[in-house]
C-alpha cells in the first residue's frame, strides 16, 4: 500500500479538524458538555461530584441533597461572573425553575441556593455563572482519603455514632514501623478508642551507624541487647517531632478521627505505629542512618509484629537494584517477611516538562510496593482523579556497569501503584508545650484555613509521594488484619490487581492504577489464612491452592461510581501477567525471599538467631542474610495469562510499551486478552527465560524520550501541586518542605 500514503496524508491534513471537531461535538453531548462555534470546548462549570449526585438513580447520602415535592432538590454555591455584583438575573432565574436563594457572599460573588438537580443544567448554560459546587461539609467522620480510597466501604469499615465511632477492618493488631523524622505520640489522632496512644515504641538511630555494627552480634534478650535498646530510646521527650514529617506520614496511614481538626482520620486507624527515627531535626539523614534503621525494624518485627515498614524517603542512585545498599537492605526486610512499601520520589518534571527514569532508591527494588502520587482534584469523586505532574515515573534507571564502562540500565517498570498524595490533610506535629513544628513554621499556610487549631488535635496540610506511600502502608496492615496468612509479594499483587486505571496515564506513570482497598479486602478474605504458616514448614508446592472460597468480582462501587479492576500484575518489572491463577494456585514467586527484576532473579538466604522452646524457627529474630541468584526452578505455573506480549515496543507517541496506557491494558484484559503460559515461567542457570517488555538498551525510547544517565534529583524546584516534599539529595535523605503555590485549584 506505500502508493496510497501520499493521499492518506492528504487526506488526513484536510480532513483533520472536520473529523476532530465532530469527535468533540460528539463526546460533548456524551458528557454534557457545549461546543462553541469554532470548535472550542465549553468549560464544565459544575463541581463533579455535585453532577454525579444529580443523576445517581438512588438517593445520594450527601447532607446537601434532599427530596422535596417528588423531586430532587441539591444546595449549591453558584459562583457569579459579570457587571452584576447583585446577581439580580440569576436570582430571578434560580426562583423561576423552582428553586430558591438562601445566601450572598460577597468575596466571591456568589449565591448560597437549593435548586431542583434536573435544572442545573440550565444553570450551567448561563453566561453569568462561572462554577455551580455542592454546599459540602467542612468538617466529616469520614475522611475524604478514606472515602476515595474505600477504607469507608462495607468490605473494610463503616462509621456511625460519634466522630471516630467505627466497626470493621483497621488494621488493628497490625504494626506499621515509620522510618522518618519522629512521631508526635501523644496526639490524640494516634490514640486508641480508649484513649491510649498507639505509639508502642520510639527509637532514634540517627548517627547510631558505629554503635548499630556492634548491637549486630548481641543475641535477642541478652544483656547487651537490653542495653543497646535502651540507648536508643526516645519516648520521652517535649518535642517528639521538630521537623513535623513523620508524625503527618504516620497519620496518613494509621490516624483515628477524633474531636479535633477536620478530614484526619487515616487508612489503618487501629494499627500500631513503630517510630524509627533516620531523620534529624532538619528532616535530613544518612544512608547509614537509614540502613541502621532497617537493621532495628528487622530485629524487632517480633517483638511489636512489624509486618509493614513506611519508607517515605529516598535516595539518588545510578545502581542496579541488585548491588544498591538500600535496596538490597529493603530485600532482606522482604524476606523476613515485611512489607516495604516506599515513596517514587517528587522528580516527576524538571521546567515544566514531564521526565522519566527519576524512581530513586529504595523505590527501584522490584521486591518494594514503590508508590506514586495522586490529586484528588478537590473531590471524593474517583474518576477525576489523575497523576500528579511532579510523582516520579519509571521505568528505573540504575544499572550495571561493566569492564569498558558500559552501563546497562535495570528498565524496570515502576511506580507498582498510585495513591493520593496532595494536599492531604493529616496530623500537625508540635511541641508538648504548643510549638509548631519546623515545616509549618517555615510554610505557615500548611496549617492555616483548617479550623481551630488545639494542641494534640492539630493538623497540617503536606503533598507528595512522601504522603501518598502511607496510604498503601494503611492499607497493606488492613490487608493483613483481614487475612495474615498473606506474603508481601502477594500483598503487592492483590493492591496492583484490584487497582483502578486512571486515564490517560502509562504503566510507568502509574503502574496497575491507584489503589482500591475495598476491592483489595474483598480479594484478600477470599485466600487462605494459612499460606504463610505452610510455605515456612515447607510444604507449600508450586501450584497447590491457596484460595479459601471463590474469587469475587473484579469490579468495585465507590461513591455511586462502579469500575472495573485493572486485573494487572507487574512483576519482574518487565512482566505483566493477569488472570484468577495468580490467586487461585501457589506462584512460587510470591515467596518473600525471591527478587526478580528483569532476567534475573536473587534469593535471600536468612539465618535466624536461636528460638526459645516452643518458638518456630521461622518466627524468630533473623540473624543474617545471604543474597545469591536464585536455584533453577519455576517462577510461575501454566495457565497464567500473559499480557507482555500486548504492550509492544515503548514508544511514547504509539503508547506502547512501558507507554502503553494502563487503562487501554487493563480493557483487553477485561475482555480476554493475553496468552495463557502453557508451561509457566522458568528459571535455568539464574536466567528467566522470558524477555518482557523490552527497552532497548540504549539511553534512547523512541520518539525523543531520552532517560539521563544518573539522574541527580534536584532540591528547591517549585511544584504547582502542593508542597511537596523532596525526598533525596545526593547521599543524604532528606524531606524538604518547598515554598511555592499551596495547590492546584
Amino acid at each position: 500500500m506505500g502508493f496510497l500514503t501520499p493521499f492518506i496524508v492528504l487526506i488526513e491534513r484536510r480532513m483533520l479538524r472536520p473529523l476532530l471537531l465532530a469527535l468533540l461535538s460528539s463526546l460533548a453531548l456524551v458528557l454534557g458538555l457545549g461546543v462553541h462555534a469554532g470548535g472550542q470546548v465549553k468549560h464544565r462549570k459544575i463541581a463533579r461530584d455535585l453532577e454525579v449526585a444529580a443523576a445517581s438513580p438512588t438517593q445520594p447520602g450527601h447532607r446537601w441533597v434532599r427530596q422535596a415535592n417528588g423531586q430532587r432538590m441539591v444546595e449549591a454555591v453558584i459562583v457569579g461572573q459579570g457587571s452584576d455584583p447583585e446577581l439580580r438575573a440569576l436570582r430571578k432565574h434560580i426562583t423561576a425553575i423552582g428553586g430558591t436563594v438562601n445566601g450572598r457572599f460577597s468575596a466571591i460573588n456568589a449565591l448560597l441556593a437549593t435548586v431542583p438537580a434536573k435544572a442545573l443544567k440550565s444553570i450551567d448554560d448561563r453566561d453569568d455563572v462561572a462554577s455551580v459546587s455542592p454546599n459540602r461539609s467542612t468538617r466529616h467522620s469520614v475522611s475524604t482519603l478514606e472515602t476515595v480510597t474505600g477504607a469507608a466501604t462495607p468490605a473494610v469499615r463503616s462509621y456511625a455514632g460519634l466522630p471516630g465511632s467505627y466497626s470493621g477492618l483497621d488494621g488493628a493488631g497490625v504494626g506499621i514501623a515509620v522510618l522518618d523524622s519522629g512521631v508526635m505520640t501523644t496526639h490524640e489522632s494516634l490514640s486508641n478508642g480508649l484513649g491510649a496512644s498507639r505509639v508502642v515504641r520510639q527509637v532514634s538511630l540517627v548517627g547510631k551507624a558505629a554503635a548499630n555494627l556492634a548491637a549486630n552480634a548481641y543475641a535477642p534478650g541478652s544483656p547487651e541487647r537490653q542495653a543497646y535498646e535502651a540507648s536508643l530510646n526516645v519516648g520521652v521527650s517535649l518535642d517528639y517531632d521538630p521537623y513535623g514529617h513523620g508524625s503527618h506520614v504516620a497519620a496518613v496511614a494509621a490516624g483515628r478521627r477524633g474531636s479535633g481538626a477536620m478530614d484526619i482520620a487515616g487508612m489503618a486507624p487501629g494499627a500500631s505505629i513503630i517510630d524509627v527515627r533516620v531523620l534529624d531535626n532538619s528532616g535530613t539523614g544518612s544512608i547509614a542512618d537509614l540502613l541502621a534503621g532497617i537493621d532495628w525494624v528487622i530485629d524487632n518485627a517480633r517483638t511489636y509484629n512489624i509486618r509493614v515498614m513506611n519508607l517515605s524517603l529516598a535516595s539518588s542512585s545510578t545502581e542496579s537494584w541488585q548491588t544498591d545498599p538500600v535496596a538490597r537492605a529493603v530485600r532482606s526486610a522482604t524476606a523476613a517477611g515485611i512489607t516495604v512499601v516506599a515513596a517514587a520520589g517528587n522528580f516527576g518534571q524538571a521546567n515544566g516538562t514531564t521526565t522519566y527514569g527519576t524512581v530513586g532508591s529504595p523505590g527501584l527494588d522490584p521486591s518494594v510496593i514503590t508508590v506514586g502520587s495522586t490529586h484528588m482534584n478537590g473531590t471524593p469523586i474517583r474518576g477525576d482523579d489523575t497523576v500528579n505532574g511532579f510523582s516520579s515515573r519509571g521505568p528505573t534507571r540504575g544499572g550495571a556497569v561493566d569492564a569498558n564502562g558500559v552501563r546497562y540500565p535495570d528498565n524496570l517498570i515502576k511506580p507498582d501503584l498510585v495513591a493520593p498524595g496532595n494536599r492531604i490533610v493529616s496530623l500537625g506535629a508540635t511541641s508538648e508545650l504548643g510549638g509548631w513544628n519546623k515545616l509549618a513554621q517555615g510554610t505557615p499556610a500548611l496549617v492555616s484555613g483548617l479550623g481551630t487549631q488545639l494542641l494534640k488535635r492539630s493538623a497540617m496540610m503536606l503533598s507528595g509521594t512522601s504522603i501518598a506511600a502511607p496510604v498503601v502502608s494503611g492499607a497493606a496492615a488492613v490487608l493483613l488484619q483481614a487475612n495474615p496468612g498473606l506474603t508481601p509479594p502477594m500483598i503487592k499483587a492483590i493492591l496492583q490487581y484490584t487497582a483502578q486505571p486512571l486515564p490517560n496515564a502509562s504503566l510507568v506513570d502509574q503502574g496497575a492504577g491507584m489503589i482500591n482497598l475495598e476491592g483489595a479486602v474483598r480479594l484478600a478474605k477470599a485466600l487462605r489464612t494459612d499460606t504463610l504458616d505452610r510455605l515456612a514448614a515447607g510444604t507449600l508446592t508450586a501450584g497447590a491452592a491457596i484460595n479459601a472460597t471463590a474469587l469475587p468480582a473484579p469490579s468495585t462501587t465507590i461513591n455511586g461510581q462502579t469500575f472495573a479492576w485493572s486485573q494487572i500484575v507487574i512483576l519482574g518489572g518487565r512482566q505483566i501477567v493477569s488472570g484468577t491463577d495468580l490467586f487461585t494456585k501457589w506462584q512460587p514467586i510470591y515467596d518473600p525471599r525471591l527478587a526478580w527484576g528483569g532476567k534475573t532473579v536473587r534469593k535471600q538466604l536468612v539465618t535466624y538467631w536461636p528460638a526459645p522452646a516452643g518458638t518456630p524457627w521461622y518466627n524468630y529474630v533473623p540473624k543474617a542474610f545471604s543474597d545469591s541468584i536464585a536455584p533453577n526452578g519455576a517462577l510461575l505455573t501454566a495457565g497464567v495469562r500473559s499480557a507482555t506480549a500486548l504492550a509492544g515496543i515503548s514508544s511514547k507517541t504509539g503508547k506502547t510499551g512501558v507507554f502503553l496506557p494502563s487503562a487501554t491494558l487493563a480493557g483487553w484484559l477485561g475482555a480476554g486478552s493475553g496468552v495463557t503460559l502453557a508451561s509457566g515461567v522458568v528459571l535455568s542457570e539464574g536466567v528467566v527465560l522470558s524477555e518482557g517488555v523490552v527497552l532497548s538498551e540504549g539511553v534512547v525510547l523512541s520518539e525523543g524520550v531520552v532517560l539521563s544517565e544518573g539522574v541527580v534529583l534536584s532540591e528547591g524546584v517549585v511544584l504547582s501541586e502542593g508542597v511537596v516534599l523532596s525526598e533525596t539529595a545526593n547521599g543524604t535523605v532528606r524531606a524538604t518542605a518547598l515554598p511555592g503555590m499551596l495547590g492546584e485549584p
